[in-house]
């Protein structure tokens, strides 16, 4: 749906198709209220999506608010890799442990906690606020899963070798670049979205950390920003420790996610 048919979706409660079915329909004072207090903030550049407080991602509704990322359809490919990856190597046959690192408002965990059978996911996050919309998706979607707050990976060094698969959709964006970005990014935190100075802090943090946290013949799978496989195929040759056995492209041709298994 397109913004406008989401919005009057939202304030009528009821689907696309019933906006046009039912010409008649009226906005009462409230509702017209409504609708003129969302479209200034809609113009004041709040992306839609935060304006709702909620959002679809893999077919569920999401709470979104502004202490969390959006999620995209690009992470979508995230989803797709990983469970197409699961069902290749028979590994859902076992228990799988997953960690998902950044979980922001836990669209990748509980995407994942959901659409795959006997995992057990672990989501971390260094925001509380995050932490919060990610419980209460979690909750929303009726899902178990294990919130950790930290930065990164200090918590997981007191369990080595844990995880079958890490899994992240990381702040990629240069640092000099986020004030260019558009201003509905802009408004999405930025914590989120600073990859440092070329984009690319997070990958080399997490390749080196995953190490100690993955079981032998673990899997690491990140989401990658725009023209970013050269260098972060780099970062991972220089750590001498995974092979990458696929990178996944997205519904625009454009490499999206990098698999690497732990040597």
């Amino acid at each position: 749906m397109n913004e406008a048919e989401l919005l009057f979706s939202e304030i009528f409660k009821c689907d696309r198709a019933s906006l046009y079915l039912n010409r008649g329909l009226r906005l009462d004072k409230t509702q017209a209220a409504e609708i003129s207090g969302a479209l200034k903030r809609r113009i004041a550049g709040e992306p839609i999506q935060y304006i709702l407080g909620k959002t679809e991602f893999m077919g569920m509704e999401f709470k979104v608010t502004p202490d969390v990322l959006i999620p995209r359809p690009e992470t979508e490919v995230l989803i797709e890799a990983v469970i197409k990856l699961v069902n290749s190597l028979s590994l859902k046959r076992r228990a799988l442990k997953i960690l998902d690192v950044g979980t922001g408002s836990g669209c990748i965990a509980v995407s994942l906690a959901k659409l795959l059978t006997n995992v057990k996911v672990d989501a971390l996050d260094i925001s509380e606020k995050a932490l919060e919309v990610a419980k209460f998706n979690a909750a929303l979607n009726k899902v178990k899963i294990n919130f950790i707050q930290d930065n990164l990976f200090p918590a997981c060094y007191l369990q080595p070798a844990t995880y079958n698969l890490i899994v992240s959709n990381p702040p990629y964006v240069r640092a000099s670049e986020i004030g260019k970005l558009q201003i509905e990014v802009r408004r999405e935190p930025r914590i989120a979205l600073d990859g440092g100075r070329d984009g690319l802090d997070f990958y080399r943090n997490i390749i080196q950390s995953a190490v100690k946290c993955l079981k032998i013949n673990g899997y690491l799978i990140l989401e990658i920003g725009f023209g970013q496989l050269p260098e972060i195929k780099n970062i991972f040759h220089k750590s001498h420790k995974f092979e990458i056995i696929e990178v996944v492209k997205d519904y625009s041709n454009i490499a999206r996610v990098v698999i690497a298994k732990l040597k």
